[in-house]
């Protein structure tokens, strides 16, 4: 039985992200690359009013997530595997060796930039729990949006058009459907932004990316990504397709991984994970007040298994 790390996407981004790997120097100079990247400080950036924005959120999650993977790599025992939800998958090819730091945040701005550019006017996201997918996929079809984000069978982040995201959560609510908007402000993983696959994928194609030196599971598919081709392709394809993060989890749970320990800001893929296989050790970085806490109980837990 095996470590997981898992890379979150956008939403938990708070002041004191950077707090824990920040003595670290291996964190600090994540942090300067990042510096450089966004052009202003990053823990600066971390509490601003705009850190929800995309050209910030996405290399300040990517910053928070390595800075934090840099500073506990040596005291972790090798992961099983990593996967990434969203953004978060970017990072994840970088703590697999994928790409290094400073190319993973200048892809993390370049895709946010690409994804402003392609996404229409008045779009986002909001979460809806309580239906089926068999239940929300009519829903979505009848309004024109659609289903961004598969976390469970009754689980889903969908995008598209505010009125369209309006007309859907009335119908879902009467349904008793539990709706949640998202601070997000670009229909991500759907068709909407299709053109933003496109140049991403140009961008990628440039980029020198290289085969994980550890095992990695695409979003969109959870299939193991064995070389640059693919990473290219899924990295490209989940702009505009649906992320399927409970294939994923299952996925890791089938490969043995019965540890998982969520990296960067928040909670959120450790809870769902927690909750889907109550089995596992599951925690979050930021449930510890001290890295090396983290570390030691990645530990404890291996050797409780």
């Amino acid at each position: 039985m095996s470590l997981a790390l898992l890379c979150p996407g956008q939403g938990a981004q708070h002041a004191a992200m950077f707090e824990r790997a920040r003595p670290y120097p291996a964190a600090r100079e994540v942090m300067a690359a990042a510096c450089a990247v966004l052009g202003r400080d990053v823990v600066e950036a971390a509490g601003a009013d705009d850190r929800f924005d995309n050209a910030q959120a996405q290399p300040l999650l990517c910053a928070a997530t390595l800075a934090q993977w840099q500073a506990l790599r040596e005291a972790l025992p090798v992961p099983l595997l990593v996967a990434g939800y969203s953004i978060g998958e970017l990072a994840a090819h970088a703590v697999a060796g994928s790409i290094d730091t400073a190319g993973c945040l200048q892809l993390a701005a370049q895709r946010a930039r690409l994804m402003d550019e392609a996404s229409p006017p008045d779009t986002g996201m909001q979460a809806v729990l309580g239906l089926t997918r068999d239940a929300l996929q009519p829903l979505c079809e009848a309004h024109g949006a659609f289903i961004a984000i598969a976390n469970g069978s009754d689980h889903f982040i969908v995008g598209g058009r505010r009125p369209a995201l309006q007309a859907l959560a009335a119908q879902a609510g009467a349904r008793h459907a539990e709706i949640r908007p998202l601070p997000v402000h670009v229909p991500a993983h759907t068709p909407l932004l299709a053109d933003a696959s496109s140049a991403f994928a140009d961008a990628l194609a440039t980029a020198g990316l290289t085969a994980p030196q550890l095992t990695l599971l695409a979003g969109i598919d959870a299939r193991l990504v064995r070389d640059a081709a693919v990473a290219q392709h899924s990295l490209a394809a989940q702009l505009s397709q649906t992320i399927e993060w409970a294939q994923v989890m299952r996925q890791a749970f089938e490969r043995g991984a019965r540890v998982f320990l969520q990296l960067g800001p928040g909670t959120a893929l450790a809870r769902m994970v927690a909750s889907a296989y109550p089995c596992c050790e599951v925690r979050a970085v930021e449930e510890f007040q001290h890295l090396d806490g983290a570390a030691a109980w990645v530990h404890r837990a291996l050797e409780r298994l």
